[in-house]
């Protein structure tokens, strides 16, 4: 019996249709042997969908059109089956439901790849594929995956951090950038991918307009020094916290200081007629780096991925500073976009084998966990010490 997988796509994100893109290429390179595939749309306000067009990347030039003739669904855990249920009810004509055994999201940003879909996939009692609640949180947030890595010997730039309320006294908050990291500075929101509001500041009035720019995507921004003579190089790592490798390291090329939006998803656009996600990237692979450096990017891309606990397939995007060779843990990417199937092929690992792999820890995950003990048996509410009490400080369990 083929393993049943809901593909879930999409979600309240900037990053909404590069998830979309990344999706769709997925379920195009599954298994088909193995495994059952149900696609799962997830639209901008969270609501899930299936449907015969779900996987049609066409269909998503009108989604209006695609939500009428699709049926909404949500997941339903009843006596340990996971289904998709048509939503809402109907008394007569009911619409069979589509029993699932695991969940596989393949979603980028907040509101989906932070924690907020995994802890929900986890409430519900689904195994999902990827990094679990924690390691998706801490791997959103910039700064402290930053805090994290450096407690653990891993090289970071130093940077400071800002919230609304700084926010509110921007001379202060200018000064402090002024003064703890300089010019160049690199802006960053703290919890977005795709290089959404980022930006890198060589004066006051830049930092400003950069400033402003990161605080309408996100709550909280951090700013550290921008390197000169930067190289980006990326390297993805498939693995769990007990056991991970490396794929082949790329390095990205853009037009500009960093590299942007356009240059990750619409750079070739005109070539392949039609975004193709990361996959779509100028880069040149492998990276030209010396087997020294290139072992140092994949030995410290594993450490990363395991101090943080990872799961799956992440990306880890590092920068070397060309001024001294010096190497820098910049962020991760807990689920990259086109999940870096491009730097696992070179290695000899096609996309196919990749997800069938994903999948495979997830499920060792799960059967992991199921030996952990979650409940704890106590007497402590046949107490009669109970009977009217307002919580532990007012009732007499001592």
């Amino acid at each position: 019996m083929k393993t049943r997988v809901a593909m879930m796509f999409g979600g309240k994100s900037v990053e909404h249709e590069v998830s979309i893109i990344s999706g769709i290429q997925a379920i195009m390179s599954m298994d088909t042997d193995k495994y059952e595939v149900i696609p799962v749309y997830i639209t901008k306000d969270n609501q899930m969908y299936v449907g015969d067009d779900i996987d049609n990347i066409d269909a998503y030039k009108d989604i209006k059109a695609l939500l009428d003739k699709a049926q909404r669904v949500i997941l339903i855990n009843e006596n340990n089956k996971i289904a998709l249920v048509p939503y809402p009810q109907k008394r007569f004509g009911k619409k069979p439901e589509i029993e699932i055994d695991i969940a596989f999201p393949i979603v980028h940003g907040t509101n989906v790849e932070d924690g907020a879909l995994q802890g929900y996939l986890k409430t519900i009692g689904i195994p999902f594929v990827g990094c679990d609640v924690t390691a998706s949180a801490v791997g959103m947030d910039k700064y402290v995956s930053k805090a994290v890595l450096k407690d653990n010997g891993v090289p970071v730039l130093d940077c400071v951090s800002f919230t609304t309320r700084d926010y509110a006294d921007m001379d202060a908050l200018l000064d402090t950038c002024e003064k703890e990291i300089g010019y160049p500075a690199i802006v960053k929101p703290v919890n977005l991918g795709s290089s959404v509001g980022i930006s890198v500041a060589k004066d006051r009035v830049e930092l400003t307009k950069s400033i402003d720019d990161a605080f309408s995507y996100a709550s909280k921004v951090i700013v550290e020094h921008a390197i000169t003579k930067l190289r980006e190089i990326n390297c993805s790592v498939l693995g769990d916290e007990n056991q991970a490798e490396a794929s082949e390291c790329e390095e990205p090329l853009h037009t500009k200081d960093i590299l942007s939006y356009e240059d990750k998803y619409l750079s070739n656009n005109s070539k392949s007629g039609g975004s193709k996600g990361m996959a779509s990237v100028s880069r040149k692979i492998p990276a030209e780096l010396s087997p020294e450096k290139r072992e140092e990017v994949r030995q410290m891309a594993v450490k990363s991925f395991q101090k943080l606990g990872c799961n799956g397939v992440a990306r880890i995007d590092f920068m070397i500073d060309e001024e001294n060779g010096n190497l820098y843990f910049n962020e991760i990417n807990t689920i990259p976009g086109s999940l870096a199937f491009y730097l696992w092929d070179p290695v000899g690992v096609p996309y196919k084998d990749l997800l069938d792999r994903m999948i495979q820890l997830a499920l060792k995950r799960q059967r992991e966990e199921q030996n952990l003990t979650y409940t704890f048996d106590t007497n402590i509410l046949s107490q009669s010490a109970l009977s009217g009490a307002k919580g532990s400080k007012s009732g007499k369990l001592g």
